[in-house]
């Protein structure tokens, strides 16, 4: 449906009187403001869509790279939680190796604390009989 106002609607627009009276000009006027309104704000919408998508897509790797940065943190820990237990199991064995033989032969006189063992800085935790 085409008139001379550029309807985009489909809608039927009632058509004014030719006489240039000032309603008819006034209402003209103002189909005009509302159809330049439309083209903004549908351009606005055009937009945001646009960006919006942009946006979403971004959160979507974001996303993505947070569950790799996860994964390597999991990663990291069970190997540091590991490289613990190898450095408490090689410290109980310098202790039962080394330390033991050593206070055996010197004996008590020289005055070995007991905290002085490698135990005694493991991580409480981590710290086995």
């Amino acid at each position: 449906m085409s008139s001379e106002h550029g309807s985009t609607t489909g809608e039927s627009i009632i058509q004014f009187p030719s006489n240039a009276d000032s309603l008819d000009t006034a209402g003209k006027g103002i189909l005009s403001l509302l159809q330049q309104a439309v083209g903004v704000s549908e351009e606005s919408n055009r937009r945001t869509r646009e960006v919006a998508q942009k946006l979403a897509q971004q959160l979507r790797s974001a996303d993505e790279q947070v569950k790799e940065l996860e994964a390597d943190v999991r990663y990291y820990k069970d190997r540091a939680q590991r490289a613990e237990q190898w450095l408490l199991h090689i410290a109980t064995e310098i202790e039962k190796r080394f330390l033991a033989s050593t206070d055996d032969r010197a004996g008590h006189a020289i005055g070995v604390q007991a905290n002085s063992s490698p135990l005694a800085y493991a991580p409480r935790n981590q710290r086995r009989a």
